[in-house]
Formats: structure tokens, sequence, C-alpha cells
């Protein structure tokens, strides 16, 4: 957060939100019209409707780390869409686009698809940044055979990265060019004259999500949420640390001492509590053998988890 007030940093205000965060591009595009008009772009092609899941759209879920949007549109093939914004870079982007293909599929399957009736799936993410550093706009993939490039797998799965980094105009339809142009925008260069009806469209939709109150209030709800889950998660990987570093030294100090036993290995490396873990670091010091920490041991867990009852 760019922000800072006596050395502590500000919460972003939704009025200095651009397309790029995650909560404003989840608000423009549960907004059938945008979204329509987005996968035809990127697509090249006409869709007869499209229709935004708003269950599954514009809510924080921990396995996701921020906003999910679920699109899918109703046309003749009832193609499904799944469309993600992507600021920084994270780690295996082909494998989480994988996990959403299956995501879709699994989901279709529970409501009693049969395997032969399963729609084509497109999972689309929009990066503020070059995801294969071949300065391309758009990468596509779909499944094709390595020894023989024309035969098709013909899964009906596709992905799609869009950067905001490409440079080969030629190559992509200008429209998308500018759509991504705006898209990699600072707040004031966002508010300019792109010369584009699309992103105009987009432009005044931000404006009205920015004066409706009720917009607001979510993402001030939103943001809370997001901050305690940092804050847990900063707690939970302190105490991993903790413990991570006292099975270290315990195994350290107990090697000294004679091999340890497979099974006791185990047992610490398992080990979650860290009261024990440091319980079990104070005899090792103490015992002068292996035998006498394994005697002494268990009835030190035995102690700490009879006192926690």
């Amino acid at each position: 957060i760019p922000l800072h007030n006596g050395g502590k940093p500000m919460k972003k205000q939704l009025k200095e939100l651009t397309i790029k965060d995650n909560f404003m591009f989840g608000a423009v595009m549960t907004m059938p019209e945008n979204c329509k008009d987005f996968l035809e772009m990127v697509l090249q092609t006409k869709l007869s409707e499209v229709v935004v899941s708003k269950e599954k759209s514009m809510i924080y879920h921990p396995e996701y780390k921020g906003i999910r949007l679920d699109v899918y549109a109703n046309d003749e093939e009832r193609t499904h869409y799944n469309v993600e914004m992507q600021v920084s870079k994270k780690p295996a982007l082909g494998r989480r686009s994988r996990y959403y293909q299956s995501q879709i599929d699994m989901e279709l399957l529970v409501s009693g698809e049969e395997y032969e009736e399963l729609p084509d799936t497109y999972v689309i993410f929009l990066c503020d940044f070059d995801p294969f550093g071949q300065k391309k706009y758009r990468y596509t993939f779909s499944s094709e055979c390595q020894e023989c490039k024309e035969s098709k797998l013909q899964d009906g799965r596709c992905t799609i990265f869009l950067s905001t980094h490409g440079e080969n105009e030629d190559e992509v339809p200008k429209e998308l060019v500018t759509f991504l142009r705006f898209v990699k925008a600072g707040l004031q260069e966002s508010e300019q004259n792109f010369h584009d009806d699309y992103v105009e469209k987009l432009q005044r939709t931000i404006r009205e999500i920015k004066r409706d109150r009720e917009m607001e209030e979510r993402f001030m709800i939103l943001e809370e949420m997001l901050k305690d889950e940092r804050k847990e998660g900063r707690i939970e990987g302190r105490e991993e640390g903790r413990a991570e570093g006292a099975r270290i030294s315990l195994c350290t100090i107990l090697e000294c001492k004679g091999r340890i036993p497979d099974m006791f290995r185990k047992q610490i490396e398992t080990e979650q509590n860290l009261e024990v873990l440091r319980n079990w670091l104070v005899l090792a010091a103490k015992s002068d053998t292996m035998e006498a920490f394994l005697a002494e041991a268990e009835s030190v867990k035995g102690r700490q988890c009879g006192q926690k009852e």
C-alpha cells in the first residue's frame, strides 16, 4: 500500500482503485455487458449472451487469496469461462490454470453432466506483467500432440494469458492493445481519453461504482477480511517457523547422542505443538544418552497434553 501516515500504511480507498485492483475488476465484470464485450474482444468471436455467476463472484476465498470471478456464457455450445486478474507474478501459473479447469469440470460432473457432454472451457488470466517473457500481449494454450502438431486432443480446454507488457501490436487486435494499456495505467492515466468505446464504457462503470455507497461498504468489509487473513497467516507462519527451528535443533542435539530411531524421527517431523518440541529440547540437552532421552520423551509429551486438558 503506497500511502503512509506516521510510518503506518493507510488503507486504500475505493476512489483510489483502478480496474487492475481485484475488487474493481470483479465489480466491473459482474455486469454482463462489460463481461460479454471483454470475452468477445479476447476471443474475437460473437457471443449470444453472457451470464455472470454472481454467487461465485466478488467474494473472498482464502484458497484463492483474493477475488474469484466465475463467468458463464450461455451460447449454443454452453461454453464456460473463468476470468482472473493477476497483478503480481505468482509461482506455477500453469498449474493454477489446471486447477481452475478441473474445478469447472468437477462442478459440472457433480451437477449430473456426462463426460461426453462437458462443454468447452476457457481460463483467462489478465496479467499486469509478462508471464512468459516473450513480450506478447496474448498467450493461448490448448492441447496438441508433440509428435504431430496437426493432431489436436480436442479436450475442449483453452487457457489464455493476457499481458499488459506486450510489444507485438501488429499481431493482436487494436482494441485489445488499448484495453491492456488501460489496465496497466495508474489512477490519473486511467481516467484519460483512450479513444476506444469499450474503455470509455468501463470508465463510466468505474465512476458509477465509486459513487455507490453500497459498493464502498462491500469494499471496506472485504479489506477487513483480507487484513484478518493476512494477520492470521503471519501468526501461523511465525509459529511454524519456530516449530521448524525447534525440530532442527532437537535433531542436531540427538544425533550427537546416537542414531535417532525412524519412528521417533517421524514423530519429531509431524509434531505441531511448539511447547512439546521445546520440552524435548530441554530433555535432550539434559540426557546423556539416546536411550535416556527416549525413556522420558513420551512422558514429557503426555504431561504437556495433560496440562492442556
